[in-house]
């Protein structure tokens, strides 16, 4: 299901009329527009199968492997939930975001979900260099204290360590404050796919919202942004036509058969002078 350009269209008509403002720090930047991940997946081959006229989007990979659920009736506090169905050779795993999370900072996993990013070692390396604290070995958390990463250790029910990370308002003392988003990465989810989330989390640049939009708290920095907003459009137009190249790509590489070396014909003889 490629993005139409009634659907770009639509996107534009929306951006193309709001003032922007930088929001920073992301994790603040309140959920922004849900399209920065749907229209991602789409232009990557993935098809909705959720009823057009509810509220419920749901989008499945070209393989049937993936499935994203997007919710805003959830009554739990996971507005986003993806799951991937295990394979011959690799398990199967979830991963859920709460109804604030950035929709950059979604994308952000989203898209390295379909155009794998180059192999990184350690997920914690693009938090360390934002300036995060990191506790411990298996904590970090943000400038102003409002966001914390957690890599919860392996327990009799899981045989591998899992990935959490919480926004919560200031507390007082040790006690947080009340949650405004989270993000769950079940212990199989690829490594890759976490470290590409904390890589668009930590990132310095500001997020575009436009002037009335919801942020996540009212201590999020508000400045009138030097971007017009086609150029907000244009940034998202580009982002999605390159994401449907690399897919494209992406897919005739996993699709090309292997080369086979040519056999080496008899020897001949060598002629005599």
């Amino acid at each position: 299901m490629p993005v139409s350009e009634r659907q770009l269209a639509d996107f534009a008509n929306k951006h193309a009329w709001q003032i922007p403002f930088d929001i920073s720090p992301r994790h603040l930047a309140g959920p922004g527009d849900a399209r920065h991940v749907t229209h991602g997946l789409a232009a990557a081959g993935w098809s909705a199968v959720s009823d057009p006229l509810s509220a419920e989007i749901t989008l499945h990979s070209p393989d049937l492997r993936h499935r994203l659920q997007f919710d805003p009736q959830s009554r739990t506090s996971a507005w986003w939930r993806l799951q991937a169905e295990p394979t011959d050779t690799e398990p199967g795993w979830y991963a859920e975001f709460g109804e604030l999370v950035p929709a950059e900072v979604l994308a952000g996993f989203t898209d390295a979900l379909v155009v794998p990013p180059p192999q990184q070692s350690d997920p914690w390396l693009p938090v360390s260099s934002a300036g995060w604290h990191r506790e411990s070995d298996d904590t970090a958390r943000s400038p102003d204290s409002m966001c914390r990463i957690e890599l919860r250790p392996s327990s009799e029910l899981h045989d591998r360590p899992s990935w959490r990370v919480e926004t919560r308002e200031p507390g007082h003392g040790t006690i947080d404050g009340p949650r405004i988003w989270h993000a769950y990465f079940h212990e199989h989810t690829p490594t890759r796919l976490v470290g590409s989330f904390l890589t668009a989390l930590a990132d310095r640049s500001p997020l575009q919202r436009g002037m009335y939009d919801r942020t996540g708290h009212y201590s999020a920095v508000q400045e009138p942004s030097p971007l017009r907003p086609q150029q907000v459009v244009d940034a998202h137009t580009t982002r999605i036509k390159a994401l449907r190249a690399q897919a494209r790509f992406a897919r005739r590489q996993q699709t090309k058969p292997a080369t086979t070396p040519a056999k080496a014909g008899p020897a001949h003889p060598v002629a005599r002078r």
